[in-house]
């Protein structure tokens, strides 16, 4: 049974292979379903998906990924023929790694799981902060979630404009992000009202 590990905050460790799936092992199985590619375009096409905003993996485990996945019989890859310089080798997915990618998107967490962000994280120890440090924060909270409203709605709108104004899976998530920074920008008037009625913590 295939399943879908965490992915790691950095590099990949050294630990033995495991023949589970990972988060990056899914998008990178999902991407090359939908066109073969070698490892540079592929990160190149997750870098114009924007994918840091959606899924948390780097370019290490990308490349990490492709190797996995060639060894394990998920990818099948073959060496580009014609141009300058070395091969480059491209990848694309087998109907062992098709079945690999179904199975892991079928479980049920995908929909149940629920992970904390780190300012709720913040939020619940902020009383040891004095309430200069606490008004700091929600400041700056504020101003991360302003950019964000900025550079989400620009993206809703080129995406909105590629696909003829019908909405696709990109325009709903967008959508969605939208919806939940407005609603928690205002929210932190309330945060920061509550917070600054709270005592000072003790020397």
């Amino acid at each position: 049974m295939v399943v879908v590990e965490p992915a790691p905050e950095s590099q990949p460790s050294m630990t033995p292979e495991s023949s589970e799936a990972t988060a990056c092992d899914l998008v990178v199985l999902s991407f090359l379903t939908d066109r073969p590619s070698h490892g540079y375009a592929l990160n190149q096409e997750l870098q114009r998906c924007e994918v840091e905003d959606w899924a948390a993996l780097s370019r290490p485990q990308v490349y990490y990924s492709l190797r996995k996945g060639e060894r394990l019989g998920w990818l099948s890859g073959q060496a580009e023929s014609g141009g300058e310089g070395p091969a480059r080798q491209v990848y694309a997915v087998t109907e062992a790694g098709k079945r690999v990618l179904v199975e892991a998107l079928s479980f049920r967490h995908w929909a149940r799981k629920r992970i904390p962000t780190p300012f709720i994280t913040w939020l619940a120890l902020a009383h040891q902060l004095p309430r200069s440090a606490r008004r700091s924060m929600v400041q700056e909270r504020r101003q991360f979630l302003s950019q964000e409203i900025a550079k989400e709605e620009v993206s809703l709108r080129e995406i909105l404009k590629a696909s003829q104004g019908e909405p696709c899976p990109a325009s709903l998530m967008v959508e969605l992000c939208l919806q939940q920074f407005r609603q928690e920008r205002q929210w932190l008037d309330q945060v920061e009202s509550v917070l600054q009625r709270l005592q000072e913590p003790a020397p």
